[in-house]
């Protein structure tokens, strides 16, 4: 029995029910002719997504993403030093000792797992640091995620990689060149050690990293360009935060800010969350409540899944690959 058939067979209700629901829903979504952007939130990387992700790209079920900047380099980071990451199954027990100790190690946890400094990151800076200083001096300014996509398709970090290639979602985003949007990138490790680069003087103009509003201009003229009435894109939110909450607002802009006619709605909504909805709690908003904002229509195919999307989200993208 496979993924798929297995799911089928017993997840017939509930949460379980919820996670088939949306998964039929993407596949028909795709199956009409439209096209889907994927956002993620938390730290889906270093959670090694990547490894079912990447197909996903590969077999053209995603389209565009939007993901925050931990989500972009720790992707990178785990294909560079994979072997020197850790392990930490026993997480809820550290102690602030035990906390600091990894500290003294330059092991940076992020849940269960600690990331070395000095083989990700400080490796990864080291390369794109050549290229922020490059384009700097010609004058030319870039998105975050072009960076990254110059920097793999060159191979200058070939020579590092420690785990299989096509497990890396960025690495296939970039032969595909795939639209990203990055909001919020400056709250991520590069983009701190950007702004140190820059506040040093290694890097003249703040503006060689493209910024935000940068991104959802993009994101609009992609938007408009790529959504008909015949084709409308969906909207396959992992968790919540900026990643999701930055790019569904482009649809409501193009109709209100801009006035722009024939601009459809987002055509498919399906959201993983295990945050409670209110009490401050946006990441939890249920679908509905967007429709007053002007993202989605009442006839919009909506699900919402409350549950943990380190669990939930292989597995639908396990079902839309019929794996």
């Amino acid at each position: 029995m496979n993924v798929s058939e297995f799911l089928k067979k017993h997840y017939k209700h509930f949460n379980a029910a919820s996670l088939i629901d949306a998964a039929e829903g993407y596949k028909t979504h795709l199956n009409n002719g439209g096209k889907m952007m994927v956002t993620l939130a938390g730290a889906m990387s270093t959670a090694e997504l990547g490894i079912i992700l990447a197909e996903m790209i590969r077999q053209d079920k995603i389209h565009a993403i939007s993901c925050t900047g931990a989500n972009l380099e720790e992707d990178i980071f785990n294909l560079v030093a994979h072997d020197f990451y850790e392990r930490v199954p026993h997480y809820r027990e550290l102690s602030a000792a035990d906390e600091e100790e990894l500290l003294s190690r330059h092991l940076n946890r992020v849940t269960d797992t600690c990331i070395p400094e000095e083989e990700a990151m400080r490796r990864l800076e080291h390369t794109v640091l050549k290229y922020w200083m490059k384009a700097d001096q010609e004058g030319k300014s870039y998105f975050p995620h072009e960076f990254f996509y110059q920097i793999l398709l060159s191979g200058d970090l070939e020579q590092y990689y420690q785990i299989d290639p096509k497990n890396s979602w960025m690495l296939e985003a970039a032969k595909k060149n795939l639209p990203i949007i990055c909001p919020g990138w400056e709250d991520s490790t590069l983009g701190n050690i950007y702004a140190s680069h820059v506040i040093s003087g290694d890097v003249k103009n703040v503006y060689t990293v493209k910024t935000g509003i940068q991104y959802m201009i993009e994101l609009a003229d992609w938007y408009t360009n790529t959504a008909k009435e015949e084709s409308t894109i969906g909207f396959f939110q992992v968790g919540g935060g900026i990643a999701g909450d930055f790019p569904i607002c482009v649809v409501p802009m193009l109709h209100q800010d801009l006035q722009r006619d024939g601009i459809p709605l987002w055509g498919y909504f399906a959201q993983i969350s295990d945050s409670t909805t209110s009490y401050g709690s946006y990441s939890g908003a249920v679908p509905n409540e967007k429709i007053t904002w002007g993202k989605l229509g009442k006839d919009t195919p909506k699900f919402m899944i409350e549950s943990d999307a380190t669990i939930v989200a292989p597995l639908i993208f396990a079902l839309v690959l019929d794996m």
